[in-house]
């Protein structure tokens, strides 16, 4: 009888772990996991949010410690680290309990209509809707990291805090076919009126909103597939203020409305 190599493996193993044959198992262990930190960032909604980590350094966020981790103790060497990944969860693309896996996605690089494994993909949409950001730490201050080039939602949980290891985490020889190069930014412009109002705004506030604007306005937030005509309005919120644009080109952005959003307290119980 011929014995395959992975049947030689299979035997090999049985005997240092004095088990008998190896079997098919269902996995039905649930792990708890706890977020040990919230990230603060200017994005209010998904649209327009960049689609990589550092493509908009301008986006700057706070990922703060939650109890019982919010210790400053934990950030103990971190002044010794440039970067950090945060490893978090998709909180708005979680899947319902029971539902069918998505082991196809349709990545926005491709256009979003073409479908890959979601295993060679960083789409939202994952078995465990896990993600991961390389950020720049820019400030800690006791138990909040000030970061750079962040691209999460705002009020992510973060699942946990790693330092980026230039030796370990660069490889030179390292390739990705599907997305070889960063996108290629698209013009963007500005309507007078909406460049004065947002320079105002920032000045205000001391956020760096133009530049934030035009980071992640450039990357072109509009699905690939679309093909908009110029009186189609777009629009999203970053902090408290809503951002509007249309495309007077396929390859141009122009921004047309920058506007404070006002919230109403709404009285208990109406």
């Amino acid at each position: 009888m011929t014995i395959t190599a992975t049947q030689q493996a299979t035997r090999y193993t049985d005997i240092l772990l004095r088990k008998g044959p190896l079997q098919p198992r269902h996995h039905s262990t649930m792990y708890s996991l706890s977020p040990v930190a919230i990230a603060h960032t200017p994005f209010r909604e998904k649209f327009a949010i960049p689609r990589q980590p550092m493509l908009a350094p301008a986006a700057r966020g706070e990922i703060t410690l939650l109890p019982p981790f919010d210790d400053p103790l934990a950030f103990d060497g971190l002044e010794q680290v440039s970067h950090v990944w945060l490893i978090f969860l998709f909180h708005q693309a979680m899947a319902a309990p029971g539902s069918t896996p998505r082991m196809r996605v349709r990545p926005p690089r491709l256009g979003g209509n073409s479908k890959l494994g979601v295993f060679a993909t960083r789409s939202s949409h994952r078995p465990n809707a896990i993600g991961q950001s390389l950020v720049k730490i820019e400030q800690i201050n006791a138990t909040t990291l000030t970061v750079s080039g962040v691209d999460l939602l705002d009020r992510t949980p973060i699942i946990d805090i790693k330092p980026y290891v230039p030796y370990a985490d660069h490889i030179d020889q390292a390739w990705n076919h599907i997305a070889a190069d960063a996108p290629e930014p698209i013009q963007v412009h500005w309507d007078t009126d909406a460049l004065a109002t947002a320079q105002q705004l920032q000045q205000h506030s001391g956020n760096p909103l133009v530049d934030l604007i035009e980071q992640c306005l450039s990357q072109d937030p509009k699905p690939a597939y679309q093909q908009p005509a110029p009186e189609r309005q777009y629009g999203t919120r970053l902090w408290d203020i809503e951002v509007g644009w249309y495309y007077p080109t396929s390859g141009c952005i122009c921004i047309n409305r920058i506007q404070p959003v006002i919230e109403l307290n709404t009285p208990a119980g109406k």
